[in-house]
């Protein structure tokens, strides 16, 4: 659910709660007050008929202040007065300016004065209820003034009946429970409400906290789904993601250190070897012709492999930040394995290694690829076989296969193969699967992961398979073209 929504289920709930708890509440107060109320009812009748009786008198007792005033302060008229409002469960206040001079007994004991009307002098009835000593009045108030002069003011105070006193407590009571119920419904409505946003919001503070402090290893709680989990969401995929860069980096820089230790141990052997025949040459150490051809011999195969590795390292450096231009064209892959097959056979056999390029293509097999770049995949892949066949006889076989959207290109050799727990690492930069650098194979150790950086550049994939003793395919595929779009398969 939504905050949104939220909110406006909280604001009706506000509302409509509080009415229909307050409702209840007055139906079972006048439930349980049945009895009174019937009985209320039966002196319904009676209760009227003294409000008639008081307003007849009270005719009579403003009659008597406008034309004889002072008799409201003749004491035997006033208890005259007095038997006749007893009866009537009513009682009279007599005041002259701000004094009272004369209250009925009925409200002995109580500050009358405080909660009677100031003199207006308009000569009308104020019928408005008022609560004197916990009971409720109906007041009556006539303005006049006595013989001397002096304002004064005659009210006449009716006590509620039954039916009063009930509406009265009935009233209060539903605007206590009314005022409880909307304090006690917003309270649990705003608490549920902030709760709900202001717990998961505290937790984001956490999570930002971890990853102000550098801590990436943990992961965001579910929330409901709402702004708040939407925001939580995003917030856990950022973290993932600077974790997952973090990792990369860090990656990334033991690549670096290890690539930069690899590219020195392989620089140096090579420029070492250089040295010491140098030194031989400057010392006089070559001293026949036969040495020095031999001394000069070493320094240059010396140099042309540093040449060679220099130039694997700014092939690989220019792939990896991929600025290496590929000049990609449809191939017909069949014959062009045909050629490059027929082209490697005369140095492949100077090696003592047979090629061979087995196909079963019906016709040409199109594919989008670089001529310079595939040839490179071949040659170091074959290089490295026979770099490492170590036998007799050796032999090297190209298959080519097809599916409907990729071809597949196999080269098998039967070299001593690779252990299988190796396999995974040998395209990795400056793997080498001798464990010995100093080992008479040589090489960068950079062939295969250049080859792969140019498969995955042609959208294909590079893996390898291997038996120890039997040998070893180096397997990578390369998109066909689509003979009814003439597009590449993707």
């Amino acid at each position: 659910m939504s905050i949104k929504l939220r909110l406006i289920l909280s604001y009706l709930a506000m509302l409509i709660v509080p009415i229909i708890l307050t409702i209840g509440i007055a139906l079972g107060f006048i439930q349980a007050s049945i009895g009174s109320i019937r009985n209320i009812a039966t002196l319904g009748e009676t209760e009227n008929n003294l409000i008639m009786e008081g307003s007849k008198l009270f005719t009579d007792i403003k009659l008597t202040a406008d034309k004889n005033p002072d008799q409201l302060k003749d004491a035997k008229y006033l208890s005259g007065l007095e038997q006749k409002l007893t009866l009537i469960n009513s009682g009279i206040v007599v005041r002259e300016n701000n004094r009272v001079i004369h209250a009925s007994k009925l409200f002995d004991g109580q500050n009358v004065a405080a909660h009677l009307s100031k003199f207006r002098y308009h000569h009308e009835e104020n019928q408005d209820p008022e609560f004197i000593g916990g009971r409720l009045y109906l007041t009556k108030q006539h303005d006049f003034h006595f013989t001397n002069g002096q304002r004064a003011t005659v009210f006449l105070l009716t006590g509620v009946g039954p039916i009063g006193q009930f509406a009265y407590k009935l009233i209060i009571t539903i605007g206590v429970a009314f005022l409880l119920i909307i304090v006690f419904t917003n309270g649990i409505l705003t608490y549920m409400v902030s709760r709900s946003i202001v717990k998961p919001l505290r937790s984001l503070k956490k999570a930002a906290e971890k990853i102000k402090e550098g801590n990436l290893n943990f992961a965001m709680e579910p929330y409901a789904k709402d702004e708040i989990g939407e925001l939580a969401g995003a917030f856990e995929a950022m973290r993932f993601q600077l974790k997952s860069s973090v990792e990369q980096q860090m990656q990334y820089e033991n690549n670096r250190k290890e690539l930069i230790s690899t590219i020195s141990h392989d620089l140096k052997t090579p420029i070492t070897a250089i040295k010491g025949y140098v030194e031989g040459i400057m010392d006089g150490v070559a001293d026949t012709q036969e040495k020095m051809e031999r001394y000069i011999k070493t320094i240059y195969v010396k140099a042309n492999d540093l040449d060679e590795l220099i130039d694997q390292l700014f092939l690989f450096s220019k792939l990896d930040l991929k600025k290496l231009p590929f000049n990609f064209e449809e191939i017909d892959i069949d014959s062009y394995l045909t050629d490059c097959t027929e082209e490697m056979q005369f140095d492949m056999e100077r090696s003592g290694v047979c090629i061979d390029f087995h196909h079963k293509a019906q016709g040409p097999l199109p594919v989008i690829a670089d001529r310079e770049k595939l040839k490179r995949i071949i040659t170091n892949v074959i290089e490295n076989a026979v770099k490492y066949m170590n036998r007799e006889n050796g032999k090297i076989d190209i298959y080519l296969t097809a599916d409907e959207h990729t071809v597949t290109i196999e080269i098998k050799d039967n070299g001593q193969g690779i252990p299988e727990k190796l396999i995974p690492f040998i395209f990795d930069t400056f793997y080498r699967a001798d464990a010995s650098r100093n080992s008479s194979t040589g090489g960068s150790g950079l062939g295969l992961a250049i080859s792969k950086r140019i498969v995955e550049e042609h959208g294909g994939q590079i893996w390898a398979k291997s038996v120890e003793g039997k040998g070893t395919s180096i397997f990578f595929t390369l998109r066909r073209i689509n003979p009814t779009t003439d597009e590449p398969d993707v």
